[in-house]
């Protein structure tokens, strides 16, 4: 593998994504919000996140800059860059199907809001957190330059870190005791570690 292919495959995968989420984005709309947590804070977060897995890595894969930041490609980190991309792709399409008219790009609670604890949410209580924390690897991979390879890591884990407590509280006051249980059988982002 190239590193021309590597970094088209990174785009490719982009466009993916957002050919996944846009179909749920827009019918997530049509769905009444019950109860929002989000607010400015959400939206700031969502912002790091943006500019980290698109804004940084689409300015570089257009023209080529920061070079300055560029290492040595190697195909095997296109490869693993390939694998990991497939996969968040796959955990993406799989947690909106899964989630249906439940997800939101925001920290929103939906009428009759149903507490998803099937499929890959069996196992871990974030799968749409998973894949995008496979995302940001496979940008790392895919995209050999310290400042777009990593902005992904960085931007996503941003919002991570400073939004999953906050989401999992909005999760126990809509659900209660279920949450709590539902907390104890499960793991956050990787099944039996984390």
């Amino acid at each position: 593998m190239s590193r021309l292919i590597a970094e088209w495959i990174w785009f490719v995968g982009g466009v993916l994504w957002f050919v996944i989420r846009f179909p749920h984005q827009r019918r997530s709309r049509k769905t009444k919000v019950a109860r929002s947590a989000g607010g400015t804070h959400d939206q700031v977060l969502l912002g790091f996140s943006l500019t980290g897995l698109a804004i940084i890595p689409l300015i570089y894969f257009i023209t080529g800059e920061p070079s300055f930041a560029d290492y040595a490609f190697h195909p095997w980190l296109g490869w693993i860059g390939a694998v990991l991309m497939l996969w968040a792709l796959v955990m993406l399409y799989e947690t909106h199907r899964q989630l249906g008219r439940n997800w939101s790009v925001t920290l929103d609670t939906r009428k009759k809001h149903k507490l998803v604890d099937t499929g890959l949410y069996a196992y871990v209580r974030h799968p749409m957190y998973t894949g995008f924390w496979l995302l940001a690897l496979a940008q790392a991979a895919l995209l050999t330059n310290w400042i777009a390879g990593l902005s992904g890591v960085v931007g996503w884990g941003i919002l991570f870190f400073l939004r999953v407590g906050r989401e999992e509280q909005l999760m126990i006051e809509t659900f209660g005791d279920d949450y709590r249980d539902y907390m104890q059988r499960t793991k956050r982002v990787i099944p039996y570690l984390y």
